[in-house]
């Protein structure tokens, strides 16, 4: 996707205004809990402090709905931020007003501003043309590495981008296009996507764009049950969406005509309660009596399933893996994700981790490390691949 770059830029002694997600998790004590949100923009920061630009920064935390809540200040991000480079960093009590723009003023090359909480503001959300003026006159130019939000056209993502010329895509954007677009382009085969999750309806748009580019699919978590639910079996009280049964029989029916495998645990892990180290089961394969039964709920793919789906993953060329095959949250619960998660990253394939709980599942078992990408936003990771335009991406310049 060919979008102007922070390569193609000159920014020494320019305003550079760049959207961030700093949207970090925090305690009760507002202490930072885990920064990889700000390490993940520092490649872009660090470029634009080298090169001699005047650095201001933007972002939201939180769900402050357009009230100066303090729990809800970008204040703590700054200091963390000052530990993490070596560039002064400073902080303005507010994005737009007398107090930015004071702060942005006072600012000199190879130094970084950060402003607080642009959702201070509900016409950040409205994308208002006004609070989005104000916000691009901190700037002469424009870079959005907040891939995260790009599939929202606030302020801070689209609507700046009218009032300053030159916009660009920073490291973490660019390389969030490079493979959730470019390289599934033409993807290495076999191509292998794995989802999982609890919900058919949240990604029937990903299996419907991806079914003319995937050989196989691997289907995992709750959404498989409402596929073996569509088959006619008994899935217990597992969860499942039973109105979208024949939204699920049309998916098998199309993956059929198209030659695509579309593979469905051959068992499953069912249990009686639902609670960490609950004693578990694995069902018989299905078709072969394989049901759960009625007072038992499944909670993760079965031993067989993991099997089959290891040596699916082992051949690939290109995997996607958007989703759970459980509820890997709760001990005892988590045996199939994790080992998904280890058979994906020994596989020699293009590794991309689309997103969500996937990300969270790949930290959790110590294999973040070994996959190709991990995708920053969830909502933009999917919305990207359902093939859709995301604005923030949309308004950017292109080469």
């Amino acid at each position: 996707m060919a979008k102007l770059s922070l390569r193609d830029l000159n920014p020494a002694g320019k305003r550079v205004l760049m959207r961030v997600d700093f949207n970090v998790p925090q305690d009760d004590n507002l202490q930072i809990t885990d920064d990889t949100r700000i390490t993940a923009a520092l490649p872009s920061i660090e470029h634009l402090v080298k090169a001699g630009a005047r650095v201001i920064l933007m972002s939201h935390l939180g769900r402050p709905k357009g009230e100066k809540k303090p729990k809800y200040s970008l204040k703590p991000v700054a200091e963390r931020l000052g530990q993490l480079i070596s560039a002064p960093v400073t902080f303005a009590p507010d994005c737009i007003g007398d107090a930015a723009d004071q702060a942005v003023a006072a600012l000199q090359d190879g130094e970084v501003l950060l402003l607080e909480n642009v959702r201070y503001y509900n016409e950040e959300e409205a994308n208002d043309p006004e609070f989005a003026r104000q916000l691009a006159a901190h700037g002469d130019i424009y870079v959005n590495d907040a891939f995260g939000t790009a599939h929202r056209a606030h302020a801070s993502t689209e609507g700046v981008t009218r009032y300053i010329d030159t916009c660009t895509a920073g490291f973490l954007m660019e390389r969030e296009l490079e493979y959730l677009v470019d390289r599934l382009e033409e993807p290495a085969r076999p191509f292998v996507v794995i989802m999982g999750g609890a919900k058919v309806s949240d990604k029937i748009e990903v299996l419907n764009r991806l079914m003319g580019k995937a050989d196989t699919f691997i289907i995992g978590g709750a959404m498989a049950n409402t596929f073996r639910l569509a088959q006619g079996y008994s899935i217990g009280k597992s969860l499942a969406e039973p109105d979208k049964t024949e939204l699920a029989r049309t998916i098998l029916k199309t993956a059929e005509e198209k030659g695509i495998r579309f593979l469905l645990p051959a068992d499953t892990r069912h249990t009686a309660e639902f609670r960490e180290d609950a004693p578990t089961e694995c069902t018989l394969p299905w078709g072969e009596g394989g049901e759960i039964p009625a007072d038992r709920e499944g909670i993760d793919i079965g031993d067989r399933a993991i099997a089959e789906f290891a040596a699916e993953i082992a051949s690939a060329g290109t995997i996607v893996w958007n989703g759970p095959m459980g509820v890997f949250e709760k001990r005892g619960f988590d045996i199939g994700t994790r080992a998904i998660a280890e058979a994906v990253a020994k596989s020699p394939a293009v590794k991309i981790v689309g997103g969500g709980d996937s990300v969270t599942a790949v930290n959790q078992f110590g294999v973040a490390d070994q996959m190709d990408h991990i995708s920053t936003g969830g909502g933009a990771s999917l919305e990207l691949l359902e093939g859709k335009v995301l604005p923030g991406v949309a308004a950017l310049t292109d080469k």
